[in-house]
């Protein structure tokens, strides 16, 4: 929860605001200094029998949880040099046509980016589905639900509108959403809608996590958008709001999307390169698949218990030992 230059269908989780870097004509830069462009390791040089391996890393402790386990699994059962690059998502499928970025492996849809990299370019391809369902919404910290039921139908969101009201939300309602990077339709929906509010933007997943874990403690009115899977709601289990059922093409012109989002099978993409490497790597990435209990269990163990990436993966690897030599091919 987590850019993207999405079209309508969410089919994605982050729509990014990259076009201003893109006119810039600069290398792109992720969150922590990784650029595509930059010199890194190219995969399949030698380190073993599986060389090295690239993996981008969105930004939202779901993916984080995701890279850890992969990342451990195949260090420690493969031999491989894994490179972890904290990148946002249309960056991230940029590198798989220079070789920066072997794998993705956690995709919200991106039907436009499938397009550009897979049918256009032909520098990506799918490795199929993670097990994960992700689900994107408009959510309400439980208290304000238990008080106000009927704040969670979206035809009744204008009456309250004013307890939603902020400094940065211009005398509307406030809409709070994460990293603008994040694939979302909700500007849109405002507008089409016609919701008396507006998109303030609170700039990562942990500033969203915080602003509603505040707005339970406190009895505040916070209005938001969020996703499962996501361990934080096993803490503060927010209320989704019903927006317009969704239906199929519902959000195919990103202008006039007025539907809720639609339920995401999450999927892996890898480079093409990379694909046909032979590397046992992508057999482990093709194979990985997991549900979101265990991913939000892992993202709990960084996010909450403060554990490393490596020491969270060992933890659940120990526990789960069958569904990794699944992933193998040792079952």
């Amino acid at each position: 929860m987590t850019g993207n230059l999405i079209t309508g269908s969410r089919p994605a989780r982050w729509r990014a605001g990259m076009a201003g870097l893109a006119a810039l004509g600069l290398a792109l830069t992720a969150c922590s200094g990784a650029k595509i462009g930059a010199s890194s390791p190219s995969s399949g040089s030698s380190s073993g029998k599986c060389g090295a391996f690239n993996l981008a890393v969105n930004p939202w402790v779901g993916y984080e949880a995701d890279a850890a386990v992969v990342a451990y699994v195949a260090k420690t059962e493969l031999g491989c040099t894994v490179t972890k690059k904290d990148l946002k998502e249309e960056v991230a499928w940029q590198g798989f046509g220079t070789g920066e970025v072997d794998a993705v492996l956690e995709n919200w849809g991106h039907d436009d980016l499938k397009k550009k990299y897979i049918t256009q370019q032909k520098t990506a391809v799918s490795a199929g589905q993670t097990g994960n369902k992700g689900v994107i919404g408009w959510y309400v910290p439980p208290w304000l639900a238990k008080k106000y039921p009927d704040i969670t139908d979206w035809k009744n969101l204008d009456k309250y509108a004013a307890q939603f009201k902020t400094s940065e939300s211009g005398g509307k309602g406030q809409l709070l959403d994460g990293d603008p990077s994040y694939v979302t339709n909700d500007a849109a929906l405002v507008k089409n809608l016609k919701l008396n509010y507006k998109v303030v933007y609170a700039g990562s997943e942990a500033a969203l996590i915080t602003a509603f874990r505040q707005a339970e403690a406190k009895k505040t009115f916070v209005l938001g958008y969020f996703y499962e899977p996501q361990w934080f709601l096993s803490e503060v289990p927010l209320v989704k709001v019903n927006l317009p059922k969704y239906t199929t093409g519902c959000d195919a012109d990103p202008q006039k999307v007025a539907c809720d989002y639609p339920v995401y099978n999450l999927d892996k993409i890898v480079s093409k390169t990379f694909a046909d490497s032979g590397s046992p790597a992508y057999d482990l990435v093709k194979n990985f698949n997991w549900t979101n209990a265990d991913q939000n269990l892992v993202a709990k163990y960084i996010a909450q218990d403060k554990l490393t990436d490596d020491a969270a993966a060992k933890k659940w690897v120990d526990a789960n030992q069958a569904k990794v030599k699944a992933w193998l091919g040792k079952s």
